[in-house]
């Protein structure tokens, strides 16, 4: 995929998304959510944007690797976010605890994060193409509680 913004030309080369479930078994139950959560109005994901350097003393270690293993051991730890979000009675919602797992996506975008500078604001297409959605993830019940996208920049 390409992007342009002001010129700027750049891929994001993106694997299919695998389901990173917990290392360790975890118990099959209902957890209810707080009020707050159950106020009507249209549930929505909020898309979070990280940027981290390299770590020298993690060379030759492959990132993707480790973050995806760190993942499934703190799943085991933090389980209800490897379930899915149901309505049980009166709307009320619950997560349920399925060690379903949560969406991993690999990708390489061939460009420099210095050269983004202001482009990566909110609404801008740096951003968006970025920020990929895998489709069929973006709904609220029945859906992945996190997509992960770790991307490798040049």
């Amino acid at each position: 995929m390409s992007t342009s913004s002001s010129s700027m030309l750049f891929t994001v080369t993106r694997q299919e998304p695998r389901l990173v479930v917990p290392v360790e078994p975890t118990p099959r139950e209902l957890k209810q959510l707080s009020d707050i959560d159950d106020q009507e109005g249209p549930g929505f994901q909020i898309p979070v944007i990280m940027f981290y350097k390299s770590n020298p003393f993690m060379e030759g270690e492959d990132p993707v690797r480790v973050i995806k293993e760190g993942l499934a051991k703190a799943l085991s730890f933090y389980y209800p976010f490897a379930g899915r979000l149901v309505e049980g009675p009166n709307r009320k919602l619950l997560v349920d605890c399925t060690r379903e797992g949560v969406l991993f996506v690999e990708a390489d975008a061939e460009v420099e994060l210095n050269r983004l500078g202001d482009a990566i604001l909110p609404g801008s297409p740096v951003l968006e193409e970025l920020l990929h959605g895998v489709p069929g993830s973006d709904g609220i019940l029945g859906c992945p509680l996190l997509l992960l996208q770790v991307e490798l920049a040049t």
